[in-house]
């Protein structure tokens, strides 16, 4: 897997990213600039666009050379959504317990390379792990929210606990919905259907100012030091990209790295966003 990853949330989501014929067309550009720059690795889900994300992946794929797609890697991920809040408790365990095994299946029926998790706590994790091992499968990789904004799950353990076990940690929103490029501030608020955790403009503004001023230094973009900041802690970050420029600023994250004393002044801002509904109930890493 590469080291940094393309998140395709955007990509045929109407609800909050507006997905029309024309960001097909921009998001067939970030593809392709993410290929060009040698990002080979694409996270979707099936629930992102409904489907429509992993079959925009298909369609690009299909446009480009075979010899420049072989080491494509893709990583979906699906949403087991409850069909009743009701269950007893006894029930529910012992539907998690046999997750595990099913995973392990789809390994040995090579429907899959690999398996990961997605917003699992430390002790889920682990949990997973083990019960992989017993079919002799490594557990790739668990999905988590993580940027400057939202550093729990290195203050938790939870990074060190995967790397301990040869886990790769993923950051999905290393970017934080478009808070950490640079672009919005209080005079130009982000979109009202991005706000999944409500984060004072105002108070976002002295971190903000501390990465231009690193970015003009290294003569990268603001997003280049928030996706950096993440690969610095140990954790992959998904970095969306809706069109070729955006890939391309991402890719400027890559071949070079924060120093010590960078990124004591990128933590030094304390920030706590007010998480939505959604987040409690999804995040547990």
């Amino acid at each position: 897997m590469h080291t940094l990853v393309v998140g395709t949330w955007a990509w045929g989501d109407k609800n909050i990213w507006g997905w029309n014929k024309e960001l097909d067309v921009k998001a067939k550009e970030a593809f392709d600039m993410s290929l060009s720059k040698g990002i080979n690795t694409f996270d979707t889900a099936e629930i992102y666009g409904f489907g429509e994300s992993e079959r925009c992946i298909a369609r690009y794929k299909a446009n480009q050379p075979v010899a420049s797609t072989k080491n494509i890697i893709i990583a979906t991920k699906f949403l087991p959504l409850p069909y009743k809040l009701s269950y007893p408790s006894s029930l529910i365990n012992a539907l998690r317990a046999i997750v595990g095994n099913a995973l392990a299946e789809t390994v040995k029926l090579g429907l899959t390379k690999t398996v990961g998790v997605s917003n699992y706590s430390t002790t889920q994790t682990i949990k997973m792990y083990d019960c992989l091992q017993k079919h002799n499968i490594q557990l790739a990789s668990n999905q988590v929210e993580f940027s400057l904004l939202r550093r729990s799950p290195e203050t938790s353990g939870l990074i060190t606990e995967c790397h301990k076990r040869g886990i790769a940690v993923l950051g999905y929103s290393p970017l934080a919905m478009g808070r950490l490029t640079g672009k919005y501030s209080q005079a130009n608020s982000l979109p009202a259907n991005r706000n999944l955790s409500k984060i004072n403009m105002d108070e976002l503004e002295p971190l903000l100012e501390s990465m231009r001023c690193i970015a003009d230094k290294r003569n990268v973009s603001v997003s280049s030091v928030a996706l950096n900041y993440v690969i610095c802690k140990g954790v992959i970050p998904l970095g969306g990209a809706r069109n070729g420029k955006q890939a391309e600023q991402n890719a400027g994250a890559l071949g070079w790295r924060l120093t010590n004393e960078e990124i004591a002044r990128l933590e030094s801002h304390h920030i706590n966003p007010k998480l939505s509904f959604l987040n409690r109930f999804l995040q547990r890493g």
